[in-house]
């Protein structure tokens, strides 16, 4: 039972075909619907032009009911092949099918017994499994028109064949030596008689170190990751990446700075402002698009992150400094969009080290008599009209020249403004401030 469902409304439905179990928003047709309905969203958001087709539909249209034949004409070739390739034993009653059951309607707990080539028969077992319970009934019914499934590891091969599938990429577990593509493979050209699709297999996405699973309803959804990253962002996570390379998407760290700043190298290799473009990135930010897209201004994530924390400072304006030329209206948008996604991150998933407010009263900490002095040293710099780069380099090169750690000597600075051992980069901090109100904070400090 997912961890997000209402226990008690939910399980109830356990073992049921989950086209019969209700749909949580209580909209959709039923529970796969909804989450069909949310991820065709995450698909068309994305610019990607798919078509769609339900395997409830195939069932009830007879589509497979060739296959589900076959299958049971030769289920101890079947068994034979999970054998051999997997080392899994399946003893002798076990029949590659599960039915409906008239009954209750459950298809978890039904067990096939015997096929005499039109019906199956089966018996609702009550303790068959432990998440769902049977209801004890016993029959004979024709698995056909959606009455009966075939189990996924043979369901599989039988989609090659209907779909007449030519590609099909899996993750590496169903990749790996004896495992479900294996298992395909034989049954495939054993039994069906029909060709193998060429394999890609991929790694996993991990959200939080965790492996994603649908199944158990843990890990984050599609949906969830396509409203904290704007398409195109979202399409360069997926793209970046060989599909042998796990991706690693925690949007609680750094992650998300960092896949921006990523992402803007790709689009200078793209546009030609490098020396030496390198082709794959310009690749990389060339597919990542859903439509044609300019060489707008594209201000560092974690500069916005650090300006939305500055309610005084006018944003617009000082993107215009770091360009050095007024913004277009493309440059706008951009920025506003920008602005979303970094507002969004702060508010829901930053961790608490790039957070900061700026304090209205002097803190009360120790500083060194080597932390006094750079303080010192920067008022003296404040008097000089300078940009935060500027300022930036010059602070550095004080530092060095001190026998202050770079840790020590800009943890003066943020503990004195913002009451932490670290903070957002000095210079354009300092710089964003008013020079009258950090000059005299500094000078309270230094004593």
């Amino acid at each position: 039972l997912p961890v997000y469902l209402d226990k008690a409304e939910y399980e109830q439905h356990m073992g049921k075909p989950l086209r019969d179990v209700p749909s949580p928003d209580g909209k959709a047709k039923n529970y796969p619907e909804y989450f069909g309905i949310e991820f065709k969203e995450v698909i068309d958001s994305l610019g990607l032009q798919a078509e769609y087709s339900r395997a409830t539909k195939k069932y009830d249209d007879g589509e497979y009911d060739q296959w589900i034949v076959k299958a049971m004409e030769n289920e101890s070739e079947i068994r034979k092949i999970y054998k051999e390739v997997s080392g899994s034993v399946k003893p002798d009653d076990w029949h590659p099918l599960q039915v409906v059951c008239e009954n209750c309607g459950k298809i978890g707990t039904t067990k096939v017994t015997g096929w005499d080539g039109k019906l199956a028969s089966y018996i609702c077992e009550p303790d068959m499994v432990k998440w769902a319970k049977g209801c004890g009934h016993t029959g004979a019914i024709a698995p056909f028109k959606g009455k009966g499934k075939l189990p996924w590891k043979v369901e599989w091969p039988v989609k090659w064949t209907v779909y007449n599938v030519d590609v099909e990429g899996a993750g590496k577990d169903h990749g790996a030596a004896g495992g479900s593509y294996d298992i395909g493979i034989r049954i495939a050209r054993e039994i069906f008689k029909t060709h193998v699709p060429f394999n890609i297999p991929y790694e996993f996405f991990l959200f939080g170190g965790a492996k994603m699973s649908s199944s158990k309803g843990e890990g984050a959804t599609a949906h969830a990751i396509s409203k904290i990253l704007p398409p195109e962002l979202v399409r360069f996570l997926m793209i970046r990446s060989r599909p042998n390379q796990p991706i690693e998407f925690d949007p609680n760290d750094e992650t998300i700075p960092r896949l921006f700043d990523r992402y803007d190298e790709c689009a200078d290799h793209h546009f030609g402002l490098v020396e030496e473009v390198n082709k794959d990135f310009a690749r990389a930010f060339y597919f990542s698009q859903i439509a044609p897209i300019e060489a707008t201004f594209r201000p560092r994530f974690s500069r916005l992150v650090f300006m939305v924390q500055m309610p005084h400072l006018d944003i617009e304006a000082e993107v215009a400094k770091l360009k050095k030329s007024p913004l277009t209206d493309s440059d706008k948008k951009e920025l506003e969009k920008r602005l979303h996604y970094v507002k969004l991150w702060l508010n829901e998933y930053a961790p608490d080290s790039v957070k900061f407010e700026v304090l209205k009263e002097t803190p009360i900490v120790e500083l060194s008599a080597d932390q006094k002095a750079f303080l010192s040293q920067i008022v003296e710099e404040l008097k000089i009209e300078q940009t935060g780069e500027e300022l930036h380099g010059k602070l550095h090169a004080i530092r060095k020249a001190s026998p202050l750690s770079a840790r020590d000597a800009f943890g003066a600075i943020y503990k004195a403004l913002i009451g932490k051992d670290s903070g957002p980069q000095a210079g354009w901090f300092l710089e964003a401030l008013d020079k009258d109100f950090v000059t005299k904070r500094f000078q309270e400090l230094i004593g």
